[in-house]
């Protein structure tokens, strides 16, 4: 399954040099769920996601599939 958030996520924490445990760490968020979001978990929090991509200035915000073509 495609997971473009949870592969921004791990291409970006990796950018900057964090392991899971330190990002989990910096971004308040926990270990298990860094994980579940990286590798594509289908169910996950919106909340959590938003506060995993406030760490790269980023949100998750409703976009029209229109938008995206």
């Amino acid at each position: 399954m495609d997971n473009p958030i949870g592969t921004f996520i791990k291409k970006e924490r990796k950018r900057v040099g964090l392991t899971q445990v330190e990002f989990a760490l910096r971004s308040g968020l926990g270990l298990r769920f860094v994980r579940d979001l990286e590798q594509g978990k289908p169910t996950v929090r919106l909340d959590k996601v938003n506060q995993a991509l406030a760490m790269f200035g980023h949100t998750a915000a409703p976009v029209s599939i229109k938008e995206l073509r």
